[in-house]
């Protein structure tokens, strides 16, 4: 006779006080020792391993992720068709697991190469930059950008990485100074303009737009003798000029970047951003605790790690907080967590909207699943600050930033913060890149890794295979984020991926 698998073999657990297991491999229906099977659960999909009555809590990772919209029997698929999302009492508990770090003594700390700015930040690549001030002159920078390309003439400035033109839709149609949606744009432009990938700027602007190039350009905060020009289509004349005259500029800067040569330098220097998308249930089992696991290591060589996605943290901010190594630290998290709550209200919307099609169809049920998940990146150290969008990252140690989830504007602000390169995790399929920073993409499982190796950079389903540890992947992350930060090419950069994700956060409304 054939022995059927039990509930437990056809599936694992996360934790012991869990009342859902997670499928290996696609279940049949049918009883597995006992227990029935009605439906097929898809691989990664949740069964229930005990009977979960009308309302009450359903757990995964040792917490709450849902609550049951009717009885739900063990053996069951559990999934958005028996599962609610319902407000629930969070402790915070400030504090209450703040351990010191054990740093790495300075002398033993890993190194890079990269490029060593005056002010002594430290870039992963050497681009040029052209920056616009509004979506007017978004045209004109895309031409001069791609005019420099065709002509040949980087190939003779080997140690420029190209030409980065950094376009959006806004700066203009809405209010100027002191406006919150006006003040977050400055900053995450700003931000990009004095980046440490970045050698020299460009900025061009329309004329006539609110956010002037003039105010934009007259207190940014860059290394000393970095080359800065600004020019306005309408003074010099309309596009042809413009084009002609920026190409010109450009030229003049190449010699200049050129002179950066990569140094070794202490990995202290870095500041990795984090990032989640297109997710799936194995994020939170594979690629995002490694992850996490490689921003412990990080920190613990003196650098810093930075993530963000606050509607993506969600329902899991407690386990943050419980970290934060002051009230202040953790209050300005749930300050952040109120205000979204707000927002979405306002808006008509929910919170819980948050999970795509894809995260649904991927396993995850609920924004309180999918944010314990996103919350792994997070890594167990202590977190040091919360950020507002675009702020400067000046500490060290482990950083939220207040983003939305939506992957490009999330990014845009972790890297106008300071961030030299980002590590994505997915497990659908996200197809990403973020010039001037490089991105390291993720894979979550075997499967999504095999089909999309082009986009792919490290498979971390082999930690869902049984081949490795999470703290084994995260070693291994770890190196290779070393390795890109010394001028290793991601798949998205040799793709071409990263122009047209610069997208600050629209939070002004359209006048």
């Amino acid at each position: 006779m054939v022995r059927l698998p039990s509930l437990d073999e056809l599936g694992f657990r996360l934790h012991a006080d869990d009342s859902v297991l997670i499928a290996r491999t696609d279940v049949a229906p049918g009883t597995y020792s006992g227990v029935r099977v009605p439906d097929e659960v898809p691989r990664g999909h949740k069964l229930a391993t005990v009977d979960i009555a009308r309302g009450a809590p359903v757990r995964k990772y040792g917490q709450i992720i849902g609550f049951a919209s009717r009885p739900i029997t063990a053996g069951e698929h559990v999934h958005t068709h028996n599962v609610d999302y319902q407000e629930f009492h969070r402790e915070h508990a400030f504090g209450a697991d703040v351990v010191p770090t054990e740093y790495v003594p300075s002398a033993q700390r890993a190194t890079f190469r990269g490029f060593v700015r005056p002010d002594g930040r430290v870039g992963t690549r050497n681009y040029l930059a052209v920056l616009t001030s509004v979506n007017c002159s978004a045209t004109a920078a895309k031409m001069i950008a791609r005019r420099i390309e065709a002509s040949g003439v980087l190939d003779d400035y080997p140690n420029v990485d190209g030409v980065c033109p950094l376009t959006h839709t806004l700066g203009c149609g809405h209010s100027g100074q002191g406006n919150e949606g006006f003040e977050v744009l400055r900053r995450a432009l700003r931000g990009y303009a004095g980046h440490p990938n970045i050698a020299g700027l460009l900025v061009i602007g329309l004329g006539c737009e609110v956010n002037q190039v003039k105010s934009l350009t007259e207190d940014l905060r860059l290394p000393p003798g970095m080359p800065v020009h600004a020019m306005t289509i309408q003074e010099l004349g309309g596009t042809k000029k413009t084009v002609a005259e920026g190409v010109r500029r450009i030229e003049e800067m190449l010699p200049v970047a050129n002179a950066y040569q990569r140094q070794t330098v202490s990995a202290d220097k870095l500041v990795l951003a984090m990032e989640c998308g297109g997710s799936d249930a194995y994020s939170g089992i594979t690629a995002n605790p490694a992850l996490g696991a490689a921003a412990d290591l990080l920190i613990r060589h003196g650098g810093t790690a930075v993530f963000g996605e606050t509607t993506e943290i969600y329902g899991a901010e407690h386990l943050l907080t419980r970290r934060a190594v002051s009230r202040e630290v953790g209050e300005k998290l749930v300050d952040r967590i109120a205000w979204w709550e707000k927002h979405v209200q306002i808006d008509g919307s929910s919170i819980n909207n948050n999970p795509s099609p894809g995260n649904k169809a991927g396993g995850l049920t609920t924004i309180l699943e999918k944010s314990l998940g996103a919350a792994a990146k997070g890594g167990t150290t202590n977190l040091v600050d919360v950020l507002q969008y675009a702020e400067p990252i000046t500490g060290k140690g482990l950083m939220f930033m207040d983003t939305p989830g939506y992957d490009p504007v999330n990014a845009t602000g972790l890297i106008a913060g300071g961030a030299q390169l980002l590590c994505f995790t997915t497990g659908r399929g996200s197809a990403f890149g973020c010039k001037p920073a490089p991105s390291i993409k993720l894979a979550t499982n075997t499967p999504l890794y095999e089909r999309m190796s082009d986009d792919m950079d490290i498979n971390c389903g082999v930690i869902a295979d049984g081949e490795l540890t999470v703290a084994e992947m995260g070693e291994q992350i770890f190196e290779h984020i070393l390795r890109v930060a010394s001028g290793e090419q991601t798949k998205s950069e040799e793709l071409g991926y990263g122009e047209e994700e610069f997208v600050p956060w629209h939070l002004s409304t359209v006048l």
